[in-house]
């Protein structure tokens, strides 16, 4: 059985924090990242949460997230925020829009954000989830270096690619989909390779471009998309959002983000609606209608299950492996 440490809440965002400083993060960056891999942790997302805050300490510590970047907001329009992450966290950018993003869109209904030259993001539901919780619907979009097969190729041409929505709902935690394009997220397939373990048909080919089921040649081949094409499709647009309009790297010109000195230059699109312009009960109709799904139809509510993880990680704090602890907690200085 797999030793654990329990910390609570704000204990564990201090761990992170300390950790990411010695690593070279600025103060901000630090606590952008803490926030974030902890929100995951928090929320019932491990894969996500504390065990790939280490991949943050990697990245700091190569140079692949610049530390000490301060990122550049500019506003081209009256609704539209750019973010130049400037080889910086994904994070940092939008915490610093954030409260703007919010108030824009409150203010005329609709905000975006786009943001390039940012180290990958982790969890994408963490950008939308924040703005569902002030009150607003929104999507979400990121990309990243070339992991999953195109419709019709067997070369790695998009990110995982991922999008996600969330949208208020009255008396209960967010409605929160976050979901890659790819089959699978990159992090379950290292896991595997990591672990040893086979992976299912359909998630993935080796470098030749056959299907296979072996973790560890997957990695050094291409993930498939959920779906076949429809799903390569989804990649796709996704791409246009994320790295076209954000004038990001492209999937195929981004350098990897495990690995050498380079930033990626992710980027991150973001997109915030005020429903109570369309609907002032919307909140409330969007609560009647999970219960309708839920209750009565048996339909999985995405985002009901983070709030049920938060509430209990908040009374009883969070459990996590004790070497991803001791390994944050002895991170050395740079």
């Amino acid at each position: 059985m797999t030793e654990t440490v329990t910390l609570a809440l704000s204990d564990a965002v201090a761990l992170c924090r300390a950790a990411a400083m010695r690593a070279g993060a600025s103060a901000a960056t630090a606590q952008a990242l803490a926030n974030a891999s902890v929100a995951a942790e928090r929320d019932g997302q491990p894969s996500v949460g504390m065990a790939h805050f280490l991949d943050y300490l990697e990245a700091l510590k190569a140079g692949r997230i610049k530390g000490a970047a301060e990122p550049e907001l500019s506003r081209p329009a009256g609704a539209i925020i750019l973010s130049d992450a400037r080889g910086g966290s994904a994070h940092l950018g939008f915490d610093r829009a954030f409260d703007d993003l919010a108030q824009t869109a409150q203010q005329f209904g609709l905000a975006a954000f786009a943001q390039k030259n940012a180290y990958t993001c982790g969890a994408l539901g963490y950008f939308a989830g924040r703005l569902a919780e002030a009150g607003l619907v929104a999507l979400a979009a990121t990309s990243g270096p070339a992991l999953l097969a195109g419709s019709g190729s067997t070369r790695p041409v998009f990110c995982t690619n991922p999008l996600a929505f969330a949208a208020p709902i009255a008396g209960s935690a967010p409605l929160v989909i976050d979901q890659a394009s790819s089959a699978t997220a990159f992090v379950n397939i290292r896991k595997a390779a990591a672990e040893g373990r086979a992976i299912p048909e359909g998630w993935a080919l080796d470098a030749d471009g056959h299907p296979t089921t072996d973790a560890k040649a997957a990695v050094k081949g291409a993930l498939l998309a959920f779906g076949g094409a429809r799903g390569a499709n989804i990649a796709l647009m996704v791409e246009v959002l994320a790295a076209g309009l954000g004038n990001a790297n492209w999937s195929l010109d981004a350098p990897s983000f495990t690995s050498g000195a380079q930033n990626p230059g992710s980027g991150l699109f973001v997109l915030a609606v005020e429903p109570k312009l369309f609907d002032p009960d919307f909140a409330e109709r969007m609560a009647a209608q999970v219960k309708r799904l839920a209750g009565e139809y048996g339909v999985h509510i995405p985002g009901i299950a983070k709030g049920t993880a938060r509430e209990r990680s908040q009374k009883q704090g969070l459990i996590i492996a004790r070497n991803v602890y001791e390994r944050i907690a002895n991170w050395p200085a740079c």
